[in-house]
């Protein structure tokens, strides 16, 4: 195994796309719309995959759906599709393709229960002969590398990642993303990066880890017990969308302070103009109170309340500013910057 700092700055070929680097952004359902995924790009993710696209709304024309498609200076563009009938997929993965993806990413790995009760997500995991229909009818749809992410299995019962990724593989999947846990762990306990060295010994395509992965010692420790080729960060992300860059070493990162609460205020102002002002601010108070724990934890009560139910914009900008720029100039936060 070779060291981290000789690797993750190491491009990864999948198929015919080039990843950067190997410290990749997670699809994050309702997390990694376009303004954090533009802002993951710009300062040094590998790769950054949109929030999970339900089949079979993009394809009868969902807006939302269709909103999320959208990869406005990221290269290359990557789609995760969600869905339970491989007609829908397929047609789905062509829509995407058409839009200017240049991968398709199955999802069937979420735990959630709104996605696993309509047999989608890691719900597939169950039906591992149903789960490749829809990964067959995918590949055979578009002509772009598709990928796939799951867990390690339903629950420790049924823990047929290797499995259900050597058939994967077979039927022309480029890539495989492990998430070290079941779906009956949710997040909860410790991802088993062990365990997925178990797919490592079944696949020969790239693979990739992900859980619990929050530092370049993480990463270390993953890479070596996986024997996976790169890592996923995924809820590490949240308040600092600068990580993966940091991660790989890149130069793209801001580097104190005042250049963090700038990326933050400018994330604000992208969802506000990706959504507009009612919606936007609305999206934008889980991202606040994660900038807020990451950038400027002693926020006075009364800012935090204000700033998670204003419904004006402008108003929400000013206070958060103000509290960023209040905690920038205080001597621990100088201090840890140093």
């Amino acid at each position: 195994m070779q060291k981290i700092d000789t690797i993750l700055d190491q491009p990864l070929q999948i198929g015919p796309v080039t990843a950067r680097n190997r410290v990749f952004l997670a699809p994050l359902s309702g997390i990694s719309d376009l303004p954090f995924r533009q802002l993951a790009w710009r300062h040094g993710a590998g790769l950054v995959f949109t929030e999970m696209v339900a089949s079979r709304e993009l394809v009868t024309d969902n807006r939302e759906s269709l909103a999320r498609l959208r990869g406005d200076g990221i290269d290359p563009h990557v789609v995760q599709l969600a869905g339970r009938e491989a007609r829908w997929m397929g047609e789905a993965a062509r829509i995407a393709e058409d839009s200017g993806a240049a991968m398709i990413d199955i999802n069937m790995g979420c735990p959630a229960k709104k996605v696993t009760g309509g047999y989608s997500g890691s719900a597939l995991m169950r039906d591992p002969d149903h789960a490749l229909g829809l990964i067959e009818a995918t590949v055979n749809a578009v002509s772009v590398p598709v990928t796939l992410k799951m867990r390690l299995g339903w629950d420790h019962d049924t823990l047929n990642a290797p499995l259900i990724a050597a058939r994967a593989e077979a039927a022309g999947v480029r890539m495989i993303t492990i998430h070290g846990r079941t779906r009956m762990q949710f997040y909860k306990g410790v991802a088993d990066w062990d365990a997925i060295a178990r797919v490592r010994e079944a696949v020969t395509v790239p693979l990739i880890a992900n859980g619990d992965v929050t530092s370049r010692a993480d990463i270390d420790e993953c890479l070596l017990r996986s024997g996976a080729d790169a890592v996923m960060i995924g809820r590490a992300a949240q308040g600092q969308p600068w990580i993966c860059g940091a991660l790989a070493g890149s130069s793209d990162i801001p580097a104190g302070p005042a250049e963090r609460n700038a990326v933050a205020l400018e994330h604000y102002r992208l969802m506000i103009a990706h959504y507009g002002d009612d919606v936007g601010v609305r999206h934008a108070r889980k991202h606040i109170g994660w900038y807020l724990e990451t950038l400027a934890p002693d926020t006075p009560a009364a800012h935090k309340a204000r700033l998670m139910t204003s419904g004006s914009a402008d108003e929400v900008l000013g206070i958060f500013a103000d509290v960023l720029e209040a905690a920038a100039d205080s001597p621990s936060m100088m201090e840890s910057a140093a």
